[in-house]
């Protein structure tokens, strides 16, 4: 064989071996989304299991809340309803699921008998803990969106993106700044 044969060859393979080492950086980030996606949806799981319980709790106490107490188990509903998966839909649910149980624990401050309660007390306890856990596994899933994301965006990884057909992942977003605080 001659020189330029063995060079072009040469070429060929770095070329394959950049091109392969793209794509396995791609998904391995999309793979790490997906594992901070299955986190958060542990957490949504059990947040979901608590709602019936505290709503029953709170109804006890705040019959007069029916409102939210309709709206907190018609958003479960919908939530636990949703379509499995990584969707941004489903994400804005869960946003609102997590505002209006954020008004249901705040019901103790307006009913000392609720705040007395040794269930509610338990609930909002466990209640505050998913919460908590949610935010950290929202954070984690957030940071390898990004980092995807930002691969996806960049060359020479959009190029090999492109060409293998990888989406985009939504951001997981909340108008929270902290989960909510329950003082027992």
């Amino acid at each position: 064989m001659s020189a330029h044969v063995w060079g072009a060859a040469v070429v060929a393979g770095a070329v394959l071996a950049a091109l392969a080492w793209i794509y396995n950086r791609l998904v391995a980030d999309r793979n790490l989304g997906l594992q901070g996606f299955a986190d958060i949806d542990v957490q949504l799981k059990r947040r979901a299991d608590l709602i019936p319980q505290l709503v029953e709790a709170v109804r006890g106490y705040a019959a007069h809340e029916k409102a939210l107490l309709i709206a907190v188990a018609e958003l479960r509903s919908a939530v636990v309803a949703a379509r499995p998966g990584i969707d941004a839909g489903r994400f804005d649910q869960e946003r609102q699921l997590g505002a209006r149980l954020k008004q249901l624990l705040l019901l103790q401050e307006a009913y000392p008998q609720l705040k007395a309660d040794a269930n509610f007390r338990d609930l909002a306890a466990k209640m505050v803990d998913v919460e908590d856990h949610l935010q950290y596994a929202r954070r984690f899933y957030n940071g390898a969106v990004k980092q995807y994301r930002d691969r996806l965006e960049s060359f020479p990884h959009v190029l090999v993106a492109r060409a293998f057909g990888f989406r985009e992942l939504p951001f997981f977003e909340t108008d929270e700044r902290e989960p909510p605080k329950v003082q027992l």
